[in-house]
């Protein structure tokens, strides 16, 4: 046991000096670097038996925790079939999965017949959802986010279930007295993070109707090269925008840890549900964030607004006692990030809104 241990320190070790040296310039490196198990996954990989039914894999971060998967379990000499499944609207995504060796299933959730005819996999990652476009189409909102997972865990009633949720079912807090923690009362500000609330509500309810091992994930805010919080401000930088200081602080995790965190709690479902923070372990100034981009791009940053004594701040010690802290820091992501940014790499028309206070999106 002691030797193991060690192995996977000097692995962590490895790993963790090869992101500060490392330099993401393309999608193939970017892609290459984020789905890379570490050998803590490959090692529950052997332990989770069943396999891997992926719901909304088209999502922004669905085809790399696939990947992942499919990775780790190579890596791990089992076997077990990770399974996506999605409407893929995007027409390469589907053989870029397929490629990978992750099945693949194109299918509706919101029809029931397409729901019925899904593999009753041993193990749900449940990452179905709608966020941007809630505002005037409210209803499609909760029928996604609250109706959807009721019928998921009627389905998969036996199965273990990780469920995407968001930091944002928690109200925005004071910045001096530390952030929401797991049992910090919830408060969700506006109909998207009610919808949130609900699903979690629901899968909660048929946990203990059916005894279905759940486990809430609640993420924010993923980084990836191509979208989130600290591309956002770096754009902005570089374009020479203005960055709103009103909401003054953030957190943030590397979308390849958050991934691999949401594929090692399926050890971790319970019933009643478990319920998991996922995000770094600091508190980020955005003043602070701006400013390392402007040395970075060799720009002038220029502020509008000022910081507000309140932000939407998570507290993830448990999920960091569980799974460790995250493998890339967050000066690895500001430095990939600038870099991605000086050599014009492909992003994502998909922003965050981390700066909203009204919980409309």
């Amino acid at each position: 046991m002691i030797i193991s241990t060690r192995r996977q320190e000097l692995s962590l070790l490895y790993l963790t000096k090869g992101a500060m040296k490392l330099k993401l310039q393309t999608i193939e490196q970017l892609e290459e670097w984020m789905t890379k198990p570490s050998q803590a996954l490959v090692e529950d990989m052997k332990k989770i038996e069943g396999d891997i039914l992926i719901l909304g894999v088209g999502g922004k971060m669905g085809p790399t925790l696939a990947k992942m998967a499919k990775r780790a379990i190579n890596q791990a000499g089992v076997e077990k079939k990770v399974i996506g499944v999605s409407r893929f609207s995007n027409g390469s995504l589907r053989e870029e999965l397929e490629s990978s060796g992750v099945e693949t299933i194109a299918a509706d959730l919101l029809n029931e017949e397409d729901l019925q005819n899904l593999p009753n996999a041993k193990n749900i990652i449940y990452m179905a959802g709608t966020k941007f476009g809630t505002k005037d189409n409210e209803h499609f909102t909760w029928a996604m986010n609250a109706y959807l997972p009721g019928r998921v865990a009627e389905k998969f009633k036996k199965s273990n279930i990780v469920s995407f949720s968001t930091g944002n079912v928690y109200p925005l807090t004071s910045v001096n007295k530390g952030e929401c923690s797991e049992d910090h009362p919830v408060q969700p500000v506006g109909e998207y993070a009610q919808s949130c609330l609900g699903r979690e509500r629901i899968f909660t309810y048929f946990s203990h109707k059916h005894q279905t091992p759940v486990l809430l994930f609640r993420l924010n805010y993923a980084i990836d090269m191509r979208y989130g919080v600290l591309l956002e401000i770096a754009k902005q930088v570089n374009a020479g925008t203005p960055i709103d200081l009103s909401m003054g602080q953030v957190n943030v995790i590397w979308q390849g840890d958050a991934n691999e965190y949401a594929i090692r709690s399926l050890l971790h479902c319970s019933s009643p549900p478990k319920t998991l923070n996922i995000t770094g372990p600091e508190k980020v100034s955005v003043r602070w964030i701006a400013q390392q981009f402007g040395e970075r791009l060799n720009k002038p940053v220029q502020f509008i607004n000022e910081e507000k004594d309140t932000a939407l701040l998570n507290n993830a010690s448990k999920a960091h006692q569980l799974f460790g802290y995250p493998r890339v820091t967050l000066a690895s992501m500001i430095d990939w990030t600038a870099d991605w940014i000086s050599e014009g790499g492909a992003m994502y028309n998909k922003p965050t809104h981390f700066q909203e206070r009204e919980g409309v999106f």
